[in-house]
């Protein structure tokens, strides 16, 4: 029998290399930003695809999603978003459904979604919101419960070769949040969880709309949140960071002080009702005196005619915007309907979602 000598420091050396790249640890997704351009894995998105004459290199289609680890802490209001099949709600049964539906959005060309750390209305549109959908404790610490769902959600992103737009702050939820220093461990401890996760598909939002007026912590309006956004941008792990941004109010320009620190420009098109507008938005963004090439998204917009040769989403497209389907249910629709309203059908189930992930389909296929 031949006995064969094993050199002991290679054998280790290659467990080590194999465990690095267990399923458990390897990251697929890398997102980084080129000029005006999206890359992943250091090739553009949408690679060589044009669409009557639009170039779709370097955006990232996308949807409001935000809704994806929602629960309600509050036991007063936590009724109200029972799925009807069941007269119960259950966090858990949301998060599932959420992945479970991931793919079929990125078969229609879908490449990038917003999700919040506090949500967004579960009405659609509310000025009074008393219940309590808050991924933090008082403190700004990490709520495991949340980052748990929101672990099942990147992983699967990852997978696919999605990006996630990841917001931190909603106004109407900020308040639980006690003082400014609190804003800011949250901001730090959601970085340095991504960071060290090591997911590098994620992009942040510090807040969604900070111009809007709604936000009780001062930090997180307009005049201030540039601060968060350099204290996001000053944590790095090995050498990496994650690009940083804020949203602005629909149918606003960003500051010209938000957009000297940001990595990429995020606005809003709810009230734009005419696409000319749309692009107007875009060329007064690039004009601001601190813009340089960087990628212009709108991540929300409540505005569809899908079925017309013009609407607010092809009007970004043809600025070379990125553009994202925010939809909510209307009063005395049915439980198919809207991405915001909880409880939520992720699948693509209603005519407004299926005349955007149709129209999306069209656009993004080679």
């Amino acid at each position: 029998m031949k006995i064969y000598k094993i050199n002991l420091t290679l054998y280790l050396t290659l467990a080590i290399l194999i465990a690095g790249c267990s399923s458990e640890n390897y990251k697929k997704t890398i997102v980084s930003v080129r000029g005006e351009d999206f890359y992943i894995n250091g090739k553009p998105t949408l690679e060589d695809v044009t669409w009557k004459g639009i170039n779709m290199e370097g955006l990232i289609p996308n949807s409001r999603m935000v809704q994806g680890i929602f629960d309600d802490l509050n036991p007063e209001t936590v009724s109200r978003w029972t799925y009807p099949d069941t007269d119960l709600w259950d966090p858990e049964r949301n998060t599932e459904e959420f992945v479970a539906a991931m793919d079929e959005w990125y078969n229609h060309g879908l490449l990038a979604f917003t999700i919040n750390l506090q949500g967004g209305s579960p009405e659609g549109y509310s000025r009074h919101q008393p219940w309590i959908n808050n991924s933090y404790t008082e403190k700004g610490e990490l709520r495991p419960d949340f980052m748990r769902r929101l672990d099942k959600i990147l992983k699967k992103s990852d997978e696919l070769g999605m990006i996630t737009i990841l917001g931190l702050f909603y106004f109407g939820q900020d308040e639980n949040l006690g003082d400014e220093a609190a804003v800011k461990n949250a901001v730090s401890n959601v970085v340095n969880w991504v960071l060290d996760k090591e997911y590098e598909n994620v992009v942040i939002e510090i807040a969604n709309e900070c111009d809007n007026g709604a936000y009780q912590q001062e930090i997180i309006q307009k005049p201030r949140i540039p601060e968060l956004i350099n204290l996001a941008k000053s944590i790095s792990k090995n050498g990496k960071r994650l690009l940083i941004g804020t949203s602005f109010n629909g149918n606003r320009i960003p500051s010209d002080e938000v957009v000297k620190v940001s990595d990429f420009v995020l606005i809003h098109g709810n009230g734009v009702h005419e696409p000319a507008r749309i692009i107007e938005m875009v060329d007064q963004t690039r004009a601001l005196p601190s813009y340089r090439p960087m990628p212009i998204v709108f991540n929300e917009d409540d505005h569809y005619d899908f079925d017309k040769d013009m609407n607010n989403m092809i009007a970004a497209f043809s600025s070379h915007a990125s553009w994202g389907f925010f939809d909510f249910r209307r009063e005395g629709e049915s439980f198919e309907e809207g991405y915001q309203s909880v409880p939520v059908d992720w699948g693509i189930n209603s005519e407004r979602k299926k005349a955007f992930f149709n129209s999306l389909k069209e656009i993004t296929r080679k």
